[in-house]
């Protein structure tokens, strides 16, 4: 996958509690299949590059989810929508399903944990995915509990050069890896601010920038807008993402996103 320029990353929660879109692919302990690839073909026909799979909440408060719990949610995503041109991403920390969703195809694992559970590194190191590496202070029961840093753009930023460095150790090639700030976990407000004004101190060697900022609290915060409402907040952060060298942007708004990359395209040509 080519990051000369930004791309886009829809987001499929296959969860009945996600902040955002909890129930709407899973419903009555099932998932609702022709939803999922419904939503999925209209994600890529309005310009989404990589599809994020999820089967466990990462909300703040959010409760854990088994792997086989995990992967009877995500693995039969995985099968119907194998024959699309677009990159299927599983979103876990789980190494069995880390496992799972290679075999099933996935093309990326996206790890909130940074990496964490060195079976996991392992899994990724065995295989040719690609791997987001995600900061996140605690879990996501715990992380928004009083989240404190002396300086949040240095200590993000070290803790992914670090896990950078293990992964390559453990055989990950470089041009596999990406890396995320993990806006909204373990930080405050003024945190994420910070992160999002100095976004290429994240940047690790070449390593593309994955940003979720979409209907996120952060956005709330500002607005006073429920999650709802939070369309016109995320494309002004999408925005100004784009402008600080995000590489790969995660999304539930696919085509109103596109629109903003569109015109960030057309202004960035111009200089």
């Amino acid at each position: 996958m080519s990051f000369a320029q930004p791309q886009i990353m829809g987001v499929l929660n296959i969860t009945p509690d996600s902040f955002s879109d909890g129930g709407e692919l899973f419903q009555a302990d099932t998932v609702v299949l022709d939803a999922v690839r419904a939503q999925a073909l209209a994600m890529i026909e309005s310009g989404a590059q990589v599809l994020d799979i999820g089967g466990e909440s990462s909300r703040p408060g959010a409760q854990a989810v088994n792997p086989t719990e995990e992967q009877r949610r995500v693995l039969p995503v995985l099968e119907a929508l194998s024959d699309l041109d677009v990159i299927l991403s599983v979103d876990t920390y789980h190494p069995e399903t880390v496992h799972a969703a290679i075999d099933y195809g996935a093309g990326m694992i996206n790890d909130i944990t940074g990496g964490r559970d060195p079976a996991v590194v392992a899994a990724v190191a065995r295989s040719n995915v690609a791997y987001a590496l995600m900061h996140m202070q605690g879990s996501p029961q715990t992380m928004q509990q009083a989240p404190s840093y002396k300086d949040v753009v240095v200590e993000v930023s070290a803790y992914l050069r670090d896990r950078f460095a293990v992964c390559v150790a453990a055989g990950i090639e470089a041009n596999r890896l990406l890396v995320d700030p993990g806006f909204g976990f373990g930080k405050t407000l003024e945190h994420n601010l910070a992160l999002l004004r100095e976004l290429p101190s994240a940047r690790v060697e070449d390593c593309p920038i994955l940003v979720g900022l979409s209907r996120k609290t952060m956005i709330g915060r500002m607005t006073g807008q429920p999650v709802a409402g939070r369309l016109s907040g995320s494309l002004a952060v999408l925005l100004l993402a784009l402008q600080n060298g995000a590489d790969l942007v995660r999304v539930h708004d696919v085509a109103e996103s596109a629109d903003v990359l569109k015109v960030w395209h057309a202004f960035s040509a111009c200089e």
